[in-house]
């Protein structure tokens, strides 16, 4: 079965002495496994992101959840839905629509995926929505943030549909997972059912060429059919030869 490596970061294949795994197996799986709690805690910088941001000319406002602070938002994953005063006050009152798109960067439970993967992946996706007509609203970036925390974003600057680029929960062979998540109308209460979700953005797994056609093209449906989540399904023929078989939903 080690030929199976080749192809997979799962464990499969393990090397044994005995009745026992071998040490260097062993060694491998506390590494990811302290890689994998590190992620959760690593934090979000910010100011490294605005500058990066900047140098692609894209404005970027720097948002916090209602979660003051790392261990809070562990144990409190409602706060991490909303928006703190400071916040809200910075994005001002609830707009009409007045832009198609909001896209927020939100650290989630690996801020590690962020810092790595959000802005190779914008640099190939946010010139497709240019040249498709989109109007976007400038990109926010949210500290200590869940999913949800979109649809107030999204909601207050008028947007017809919300991107939301977070952090995933770190594995053991994934700790820089990037997901990426589309709702139509956002406002808060809506449910994860009226999402659709493109997880696993990373070189390893879902390459950033591949989750740019997955996510322009669910935008595409979206606004046709003015509505994400379990209603809408990708049209893989309609991708077909673009992306291949991989990371299919």
């Amino acid at each position: 079965m080690t030929h199976l490596r080749d192809f997979t970061m799962a464990r499969v294949g393990l090397e044994r002495s005995g009745a026992a795994l071998a040490t260097r197996e062993v060694l491998a799986f506390q590494l990811a496994h302290a890689m994998a709690r590190d992620a959760v805690d690593y934090p979000l910088d910010p100011a490294s992101l605005q500058l990066e941001c900047a140098g692609h000319g894209w404005p970027l406002q720097a948002l916090h959840s209602q979660a003051a602070d790392r261990p809070v938002y562990l144990r409190r994953p409602d706060l991490g839905r909303r928006l703190d005063e400071r916040s809200r006050t910075a994005l001002g009152a609830p707009e009409e629509a007045s832009c198609d798109l909001a896209v927020a960067l939100v650290d989630g439970l690996s801020a590690v995926a962020i810092h790595r993967h959000a802005l190779p992946l914008l640099d190939l996706l946010l010139p497709r929505f240019a040249s498709a007509g989109w109007s976007r609203a400038p990109l926010v970036l949210v500290e200590q943030g869940r999913v949800a925390i979109g649809d107030e974003i999204g909601q207050a600057l008028g947007a017809g549909l919300v991107l939301v680029l977070i952090g995933e929960r770190p594995g053991l062979s994934s700790p820089d997972s990037l997901g990426a998540y589309l709702t139509w109308h956002p406002a808060p209460g809506r449910t994860d059912a009226e999402r659709n979700c493109i997880s696993n953005i990373r070189p390893e797994g879902l390459g950033y060429p591949e989750a740019a056609d997955r996510i322009f093209a669910l935008a595409g449906e979206a606004r046709l059919r003015q509505l994400t989540g379990v209603a809408l399904k990708e049209d893989r023929a309609a991708l077909a030869g673009r992306t291949g078989p991989r990371g299919w939903l």
